[in-house]
């Protein structure tokens, strides 16, 4: 599975606002709040507003954070799957390698 194939988007079963940066959500489903920090709130913030895939996500943090992309694409995949286990995003891999630009 390529991270560039994999498309993530928010699902209804949840709520959230943002609080000094960062992001709380409260998931509908299981009445359980969770946090995230400012970079896991620009991930929520693109993906909470249109399905977007793990390379654009990774694109965005790189353009404003000094991290090197390999780091990024890792962390931004553990994220976005723990965020899928908690039921408030989806993952969809296209199997088509999505080019930005």
């Amino acid at each position: 599975m390529s991270s560039s194939n994999l498309i993530v988007k928010a699902t209804t079963d949840q709520v959230s606002c943002t609080v000094n940066g960062e992001v709380v959500i409260l998931s509908t489903k299981n009445g359980t709040y969770y946090g995230l920090d400012a970079v896991g709130a620009m991930v929520w913030s693109r993906v909470s507003l249109r399905p977007c895939s793990v390379q654009e996500l990774c694109a965005d943090i790189v353009s404003e954070y000094a991290v090197e992309p390999v780091d990024c694409e890792q962390d931004v995949l553990t994220l976005v799957k723990s965020l899928a286990s908690a039921g408030l995003v989806e993952i969809e891999d296209t199997g088509v390698e999505r080019v930005s630009g």
